[in-house]
């Protein structure tokens, strides 16, 4: 055994509650070198009484460890506990006291779950799970009124700039409701809609007002009544990190300096407010001197931002907050901000903006959960690039699942693409087919898939600002065989639970191959995903559960299993998938 790679500690994603009276319990141990680890548990006030060993699960491997995983049920509320590692004849007893040859004789120096309270339990909201996102960046999506455009608009569909506009708008986005529909999004993410002078709108000026150019802010309670109307949640974005140069009391700084009311708003390292050498002597988002950060430990800004964030959710009605740059704001203002909007709606989704490890942000008290880009950098690592091999890639999730408890990664949001990066046809080098086999890993995959807008309809575009096109609204310029595949794979989505709330399970993971194959299951239901995404048919042998399965589209029989795990032989065109569900 090499007791190095043995890691436990009690709450975060190690120990966690699920429910009232459900723990799961996690341990890590070297890949491949644990024949069996069990569990030992039980209440410490009655150990003899209550305590058991019981086996643990294999939960996910990454390229470096196995995670084991166990649910107890709890009649108390409270739990003490170790492990019982078994490898090669040796068996060992892990506590928080180290390891051990024999077997503790009562609950002392045990790991401990000292009670499970409710107000602790991480939980996203229930509708989150069951969503699929559509990512709308207004001023490219339609323009419906034409008399609140930017005196400079161009030509709808010319050539993006970082500065140009072409007239988008909310009434462009209401006109357009009926798209939203067909193609069978229940939720939708607005990129920035306050008043600001950018295209993108990340320079705010005003927190409190609907941009003149996008409409007003009547118009926007009456776009969230006609979504929810459609069932369809909305969900705005927020940025709290900075604001923009022309915000009110950034400009009164500038003009009064250190006397300004408004000077404990930012974190100023100079005076006065200037440029040097191309570096703000104030701090910034980067260091874009037209974004000044704001200093959200001051009790002033904060009392403001949580205002904004009761405002639009209460009266304005929006479904959450998507929180841009959300890793550079405090902790604490965070905790603050939760408390205010679910207070205000209790059912609204919280989503920081965090590129790497997020696990401090989602403890239940902070956000309810990130922008899954390590999920997108697998996908594109593996479909698009050919960085990895379906080994790389099974390790690279099973290291995201690792990291997070189940509920956490099931309120995932997960990308492959987005106003931030290249669009994912792009990426694929324009291959549509494998732009199907990509977008069929984000939808079968545990978390919340978005579909960043334009994309089911085959646009394509390098890095920002070439990502950001103007919507193709004339159906001769639109894939539409590409539209009925992201009807098809929303709507199969939306009929299996296994696919949003199932273990996933490795079936396929060669090193060298281009061919991955998984299983989600659920309460019997079970879904195998099979992809290839090298430029060659791959034939496979899947190991498949006794019984029937059935085609994903046709429901027609691709396979009869009569003994457990028994291979079947799948051929799969170059870049290519199949979806299999069992009858």
């Amino acid at each position: 055994m090499l007791l190095e790679a043995v890691y436990h500690r009690p709450k975060m994603n190690w120990a966690y509650a699920v429910d009232t009276h459900t723990l799961q319990i996690r341990i890590q141990t070297k890949k491949g070198d644990m024949e069996q680890v069990s569990l030992l548990h039980g209440d410490k006030y009655i150990w003899e009484k209550s305590s058991k060993v019981e086996p643990m699960e294999r939960l996910i491997s990454d390229a470096l460890f196995d995670y084991w995983e166990i649910s107890v049920h709890l009649s108390l509320r409270r739990l003490r506990y170790g492990f019982k590692l078994e490898s090669a004849g040796q068996t060992l007893w892990f506590t928080e006291k180290g390891f051990f040859e024999e077997m503790p004789p009562d609950s002392w120096g045990l790991f401990e779950y000292p009670f499970l309270h409710a107000g602790e339990i991480f939980a996203a909201p229930a509708w989150v799970k069951d969503a699929v996102f559509y990512q709308i960046f207004p001023e490219r999506f339609a323009n419906g009124n034409v008399l609140n455009d930017p005196t400079e608009v161009e030509e709808w569909g010319g050539k993006p700039t970082p500065t140009n506009f072409f007239g988008g708008d909310l009434q462009g986005v209401l006109d357009h409701i009926d798209h939203l529909k067909e193609l069978g999004v229940n939720a939708v993410y607005f990129t920035p809609v306050f008043e600001a002078t950018t295209n993108h709108k990340y320079d705010t000026t005003d927190y409190m007002k609907i941009d003149p150019h996008f409409g007003n802010n009547e118009l926007m309670k009456e776009l969230v009544s006609a979504f929810h109307q459609n069932g369809i949640r909305v969900v705005l974005d927020a940025v709290f990190n900075h604001c923009g140069n022309s915000f009110k009391p950034f400009r009164d700084v500038l003009e009064k300096g250190e006397k300004s009311a408004y000077a404990g708003w930012f974190h100023v390292r100079e005076w006065p407010l200037t440029v040097k050498e191309g570096f703000p002597t104030y701090d910034t988002f980067a260091f874009e001197p037209i974004m000044p950060k704001m200093n959200t430990e001051n009790p002033e800004v904060r009392k403001y931002l949580l205002e904004v964030a009761r405002y639009w959710v209460e009266d304005i009605g929006i479904d959450g907050w998507r929180l841009d740059v959300a890793d550079e704001v405090d902790h604490s203002f965070w905790r603050d901000f939760r408390s205010v909007v679910k207070q205000a709606n209790p059912e609204a989704y919280i989503l920081g903006e965090v590129w790497h490890d997020a696990l401090p942000w989602l403890q239940g008290d902070q956000y309810d959960a990130v922008m899954n880009y390590p999920f997108t950098d697998a996908v594109i690592n593996f479909a698009a690039k050919g960085k990895l091999d379906a080994a790389g890639f099974a390790a690279e999730l099973g290291h995201q699942i690792g990291l997070y408890s189940q509920p956490v990664t099931e309120a995932a949001f997960n990308i492959l693409d987005s106003h931030d990066t290249a669009r994912l046809l792009y990426r694929c080098k324009e291959n549509k087919d494998l732009m199907k086999a990509a977008v069929v890993l984000q939808f079968t995959y545990p978390g919340v898939p978005c579909v960043y807008y334009g994309d089911e309809v085959g646009m394509s575009g390098g890095d920002d600002p070439d990502s950001r096109r103007c919507m193709v609204w004339e159906k001769a310029d639109q894939d539409l065989d590409l539209f009925g595949f992201y009807q098809n794979i929303i709507r199969f989505r939306k009929e299996h639970p296994a696919l949003r709330s199932g273990k996933l399970r490795f079936l396929l993971q060669e090193a060298g191959s281009r061919t991955v194959a998984f299983e989600r299951e659920l309460s019997g239901e079970r879904i195998v995903v099979a992809v290839n995404v090298s430029d060659e048919t791959a034939t496979v042998a899947l190991p498949l559960a006794e019984g029937t399965w059935l085609d994903w589209q046709l429901a027609e029989p691709v396979a009869t299993i009569a003994s457990k795990d028994a291979a079947h032989s799948l051929e799969l065109p170059a870049y290519g998938y199949s979806i299999l569900v069992l009858r």
